[in-house]
């Protein structure tokens, strides 16, 4: 009977290694800051104020300036896009002169009384 078999390699096969301990902890210490900093953008994002809530303060800062006679813009209206402060400022001054209805909707009949003088 003859051996039929290859001969045996000098070195032996490497075995696919586990990965160190060392890259594990950085590996771990990498998600867990990604995490940390995921849950840190969420909370910061979720705590600012919505435009919506930045004209609304911008609107009350207008109309307490118009009482004190203040004047230039209040720094409430600094994230207020340029159409919507102008807007903002037209219908404070329109509140201001009497000019608005009960509901802040502009009244003509109110404005021609201001203007005209007539009861």
């Amino acid at each position: 009977m003859t051996n039929d078999l290859p001969p045996m390699p000098d070195v032996p096969p490497a075995v696919a290694s586990k990965p160190s301990a060392r890259r594990r902890r950085n590996l771990i210490v990498a998600v867990a800051v990604a995490g940390a900093l995921a849950v840190g953008g969420i909370i910061y994002w979720a705590g600012r104020p919505s435009y919506n809530d930045i004209v609304k303060g911008c609107q009350r800062a207008l109309v307490a300036q118009y009482e004190a006679d203040g004047r230039g813009k209040p720094s409430a209206c600094d994230g207020v896009k340029g159409d919507d402060y102008d807007a903002l400022v037209l219908g404070a001054a329109m509140g201001d002169l009497g000019w608005l209805d009960d509901d802040g909707d502009f009244d003509k009949d109110k404005m021609l009384e201001g203007l005209l003088g007539e009861p």
